[in-house]
């Protein structure tokens, strides 16, 4: 496996792959690896015969008082398991590299879709994301981009993006990976106390308590927000949202909705958790 750090290394060993008819995948991450973001390299090995994954800690997308310092820099151990993992690039640029003129002045924003859910509460987040994930398709230039459906917003924003600005790439996104209790794998798990770690499955739970009542009928959704908000608040979560949201709009889904989105983000401890699952309802 290459690791490669300058822009211009990269280009040129993807040109080389295209010149001898391989097809490329990107995986973008920002390091801390573990078995969820290397589901998302075995998703790209099933499309492309070499997989770049990048490995950024992106400060675009760090607001103020978020955990840009404390956000676990392991590049040594993440290179150890790419290798195992069979990747044939470690993309590991410098802050400099990404933004080459220092203070960023050009940007990427998906309007709507980035006005919910975590883009609520997380101003210019996903600008910070579209745009390191523009420029990285603009390095890399990749056939496919692999992304993982826990991030259903980004994904979501990123898919729009990706069409709208004709990007030739086909964007996939890959399942949920889990731990045997449920919790959604995330870099994030290892800031919970042992304590913190036992609860944190009850994030799924309600979630998937509140894919039971929509299924059973229940129509009142910001009743049903409540009433599950409030539950997790009882089991020490501080939450930022739990909401049935059209999963085309992410805007609050409506009585007549089919398509759903039910998301959940909340503090436990230190870090913060989010999770999702899609629920589609017969016509009529």
């Amino acid at each position: 496996m290459e690791r490669l750090h300058a822009v211009a290394e990269v280009r040129e060993r993807v040109t080389q792959w295209r010149r001898e008819g391989r097809a490329v995948g990107l995986v973008p991450t920002m390091g801390n690896l573990h078995d969820g973001h290397l589901s998302l390299v075995r998703e790209a090995r099933r499309h492309c015969e070499r997989v770049v994954v990048s490995v950024f800690v992106n400060p675009t997308q760090f607001g103020p008082g978020e955990d840009f310092d404390a956000y676990p820099r392991t590049l040594e151990a993440d290179a150890e398991r790419l290798r195992e993992a069979g990747v044939e690039m470690l993309f590991a640029p410098t802050v400099e590299a990404m933004y080459p003129l220092g203070a960023n002045r050009t940007w990427v924003e998906v309007d709507a879709l980035g006005d919910h859910l975590c883009g609520a509460d997380r101003p210019g987040h996903f600008r910070g994301v579209a745009t390191v994930v523009s420029k990285l398709f603009n390095i890399v230039q990749p056939d496919v981009a692999v992304f993982g459906e826990k991030d259903f917003q980004q994904l979501a924003i990123l898919r729009r993006m990706a069409t709208e600005l004709l990007f030739p790439i086909r964007i996939i996104g890959a399942p949920t990976a889990r731990e045997a209790d449920g919790l959604a794998m995330s870099s994030r798990n290892g800031f919970l106390t042992e304590t913190e770690r036992a609860r944190a499955p009850l994030l799924q739970q309600h979630l998937q308590d509140a894919r039971r009542a929509v299924e059973q009928g229940e129509r009142d959704f910001r009743a049903l927000e409540k009433r599950l908000t409030v539950s997790l608040a009882d089991h020490g979560f501080e939450v930022d949202y739990l909401t049935v949201a059209n999963a085309d709009t992410l805007a609050p889904a409506g009585p007549d909705d089919r398509d759903l989105l039910i998301a959940a983000a909340a503090r436990l401890g230190k870090p913060r958790l989010i999770d999702n699952l899609t629920l589609s309802l017969p016509a009529g």
